[in-house]
C-alpha cells in the first residue's frame, strides 16, 4: 500500500510540474525543513530543504540541494578532488519524510510568512534552478551546500525586503569550532577532519557564514523579517528522534590506539638505546606512514578545489619527504651523515607546528600529541644513534 502511495505521489508531482509551472493558490504554503544529525559522518551536520504545499493543486513537494549521484563517472576521484557536482532534486514530501523516519532523525518545519506573489516568485526561482541546465553546482562544505543555498535563495527572491538580525548569536565561532560542535573529540571522524582541514577554517565565521550548518539556518530564520514582519509564522516538529542508548566504545577510540602506538615507539626506542642498535622496520613504518599522511595533506591543499583544506600546517609534523627517507632507513649498516641533520630539521618543523598551535594560527587535533611525542623521541634517538656511530 505504501509503495502505491509513492507511485501515485510521483506521477501526481510529474503531471503538475512536467509541462509548466503551476500558479500557487492563496492556500499554498512554503516552509523550511531542518533535519537532525545522525551517527554516520555524512549525517553528522544535519540537512536543510524547502517544502512547497498547495492543497488546491494537490502539491506537496520538497526541493533538496543535497542530491548527488553515486553513478557519476569517477565518483570517488571527483569527490576527493572537490569537483563532484551536487544538484537540486525535487521529490515528494512523503518520500522525503519516510527516509528520515527510517534513519531515526528529527525533522522540524518552519512556515514562511510570504505573500502569494512571493510564494510564486519563490517557486519560479526553484523551478528555474531545477532545470537540467541549472540544477548542478560544485559543492563546497563551508560556502556552498544544501544549507547555505536556503538563505541565498531567500535573499535572491525577496531582495531588500528581507532583513536578518544576528543579535541572537551570543558567540561567534570559528569554522573549526562550529564543526566540532557536531563531533565527539575522541573520534576518528574528528581526528580525520582536523588532519585534513587547514588553517583557513580557524578564522571567525561571520554570522551569515554560520549558516553553512543547518541548525544555524534553523536558529536564524525566526530572527529574519520581510518588510518588517517576522519571516517565520509557525514552527512545528514533524518527526521526533526516538531515544536510543548510545555506547561509546573507548577500545576503538583514537586516543587509546594512538597512545598505545606512542608507548610502543618509546619502549622500542628505549630498548634500542640500551642495546645500541636501531630497529629498521620501526623506522620504515613510522617514516612511511607519516610521509604518506603528509603527501595526502599537501595533495588536498594544492591538488583539489576544496577551500577548507588550504594552508594546512599539519604537513610540518607529518612531513611528506619522510615517505622517501623511509627507504634509506630500511637499509642495513651505518646511517648517512646527513640523517642527523634531517632529523634536526624534523624537530624544528615540529617546533614550528607547536608554535603555530600556541599562537592559534591553526588549531591542531589534541589527538596528535601522543604521535608527536613519539616522533620527538624517535627523531632525537636517531640523531644520537648516528652521532654515536661516528664517534665509535
Amino acid at each position: 500500500m505504501l509503495f502505491k502511495k509513492y507511485i501515485l505521489s510521483f506521477f501526481l508531482t510529474f503531471s503538475l510540474f512536467g509541462f509548466s509551472q503551476p500558479t500557487l493558490s492563496p492556500k499554498s504554503k512554503i516552509s523550511v525543513l531542518t533535519v537532525g544529525t545522525a551517527d554516520e559522518l555524512y549525517a553528522k551536520f544535519g540537512h536543510s530543504a524547502i517544502r512547497v504545499q498547495d492543497p488546491a493543486l494537490g502539491i506537496d513537494v520538497v526541493y533538496n540541494y543535497g542530491h548527488f549521484d553515486f553513478n557519476t563517472p569517477n565518483f570517488y576521484t571527483k569527490f576527493t578532488r572537490g569537483k563532484l557536482l551536487y544538484s537540486l532534486a525535487r521529490e515528494s514530501f512523503e518520500g522525503f519524510i519516510y527516509g528520515y523516519q527510517l534513519e531515526n532523525r528529527w525533522v522540524k518545519e518552519q512556515d514562511l510568512q510570504l505573500t502569494v506573489q512571493e510564494r510564486n516568485d519563490f517557486l519560479k526561482f526553484l523551478e528555474n534552478n531545477h532545470l537540467p541546465e541549472n540544477r548542478f553546482y560544485k559543492y563546497d562544505f563551508l560556502f556552498d551546500n544544501c544549507s547555505t543555498r536556503l538563505p541565498d535563495a531567500l535573499q535572491t527572491v525577496l531582495g531588500t525586503k528581507l532583513s536578518f538580525d544576528y543579535t541572537h548569536l551570543e558567540n561567534q565561532f570559528t569554522f573549526r569550532e562550529l564543526i566540532h560542535q557536531n563531533l565527539d573529540v575522541n573520534s576518528w571522524s574528528n581526528f580525520g577532519i582536523d588532519l585534513a582541514l587547514g588553517s583557513v577554517i580557524d578564522r571567525k565565521a561571520t554570522p551569515w557564514e554560520h549558516q553553512f550548518l543547518p541548525i544555524y539556518v534553523f536558529k536564524q530564520l525566526p530572527h529574519a523579517t520581510v518588510d518588517g514582519k517576522k519571516l517565520v509564522s509557525k514552527e512545528r516538529t514533524l518527526l521526533k528522534e526516538v531515544p536510543e542508548e548510545k555506547n561509546s566504545n573507548f577500545l576503538l577510540s583514537p586516543l587509546l590506539w594512538l597512545s598505545i602506538l606512542s608507548i610502543l615507539v618509546c619502549l622500542i626506542t628505549l630498548k634500542d638505546y640500551k642495546a645500541k642498535k636501531r630497529s629498521r622496520y620501526l623506522d620504515f613504518i613510522l617514516f612511511l606512514t607519516t610521509g604518506l599522511a603528509g603527501l595526502l595533506i599537501v595533495f588536498l591543499w594544492f591538488g583539489t578545489d576544496h577551500q577548507a583544506t588550504a594552508k594546512n600546517f599539519n604537513f610540518l609534523w607529518t612531513f611528506p619527504i619522510n615517505s622517501l627517507i623511509a627507504f634509506f632507513l630500511l637499509k642495513k649498516g651505518a646511517l648517512a651523515k646527513w640523517i642527523s641533520i634531517y632529523m634536526l630539521l624534523l624537530l624544528i618543523c615540529i617546533g614550528i607546528a607547536l608554535t603555530l598551535w600556541i599562537l592559534k594560527v591553526q588549531i591542531f587535533s589534541i589527538l596528535i600529541l601522543p604521535i608527536v611525542f613519539a616522533l620527538i623521541v624517535r627523531y632525537s634517538f636517531l640523531i644520537y644513534y648516528q652521532r654515536s656511530a661516528r664517534v665509535h
